[in-house]
């Protein structure tokens, strides 16, 4: 069976709750969600912070119930205090 690869990129405070160049390799049309489950169960200090990013692929902030259909680079924005 075919496997895709997603990179996961993370930005801000849960950036430092996840390795560096972590890749997670799933099915086609895994979705956004499904791939976050992997990452927060190999890394469940994380889940909390996961919960709160945004997702984004490219420029693009897509919803956890996208389907990932190819190789992609999965980023996650933590949310962002004061103004």
């Amino acid at each position: 069976m075919q496997q895709i690869k997603i990179k996961i990129e993370a930005f801000g405070a849960v950036e430092r709750q996840l390795p560096q160049n972590l890749e997670i390799i799933c099915s086609p049309n895994s979705t956004v969600s499904e791939v976050l489950d992997r990452v927060t169960q190999q890394y469940p200090a994380a889940s909390a912070m996961i919960e709160r990013c945004a997702c984004t692929i490219g420029e693009d902030i897509i919803s956890r119930q996208s389907k990932l259909n190819s190789d992609s680079t999965l980023v996650l924005l933590s949310p962002v205090a004061g103004g």
